[in-house]
């Protein structure tokens, strides 16, 4: 039996949403967040020694990353589905999606959360000013202008067929969406790009997608 531990308002709901797609029975194991800190809770170290979620048990194997879990679940699981014929065009382009989201757009968006929470507590009220100014000054000449690189090249790539890697779902496309909802999230980064909200209303009006949001429990993303 596979065991997601799944950590609430987290990257690890697209690996229940990925389950679901591929039809496989699995356990979930919710953790909370520390309401105070908003990071995982000490109880993710019994599982995995960074503590942190997605991670999955498949037969005693615990796994962790993201990525490494999407390709084991597909590889093991998925007996050829949510991944192309491997050696063409859009296998190459999954492996690339499949690795870019974590790689480049994630840490973007991680900066941008983090240097928004240096303007509020428990920042001391004395420097929230310097902090507010360091904030809008890294985020005007460097995470803003790479955001909008970034989010124009994934408006490019889904305008041929509205998906990351051909014409159908695959699990490049399950990956990609929790940095795109995030983009939204967090400061609506990813408004003004008509493709990328039509993917992201178009994989949440999936019965997969929907029956893993059941499953997975509360699903708000930081910002």
């Amino acid at each position: 039996m596979i065991v997601v531990h799944h950590l609430e308002n987290s990257r690890s709901q697209r690996i229940l949403w990925l389950l679901e797609e591929l039809g496989v029975p699995y356990e979930v194991r919710r953790y909370a967040r520390n309401r105070t800190t908003m990071l995982a809770p000490p109880e993710l170290k019994a599982v995995h020694p960074l503590g942190k979620s997605p991670v999955i048990s498949d037969d005693l194997e615990v796994i962790a990353e993201t990525g490494a879990i999407v390709e084991h679940l597909v590889e093991r699981h998925g007996a050829g589905r949510l991944m192309p014929t491997v050696g063409t065009p859009e296998y190459r382009r999954y492996r690339y999606w499949l690795h870019y989201a974590e790689g480049s757009l994630m840490p973007l968006l991680v900066m941008k959360l983090i240097f928004s929470k240096t303007t509020v507590a428990p920042t001391p009220w004395l420097i929230r000013p310097i902090a507010k100014a360091i904030a809008n000054a890294v985020g005007q000449r460097f995470l803003d202008p790479n955001l909008k690189l970034h989010l124009g090249v994934i408006e490019s790539e889904l305008a041929a067929t509205g998906w990351f890697a051909g014409a159908d779902l695959t699990a490049a496309d399950i990956i990609m969406s929790f940095p795109l909802e995030a983009a939204v999230a967090r400061g609506g980064a990813a408004s003004g790009y008509p493709n990328i909200s039509a993917f992201l209303a178009r994989i949440q009006a999936r019965p997969a997608w929907q029956a893993a949001l059941a499953k997975g429990g509360p699903y708000q993303l930081l910002r």
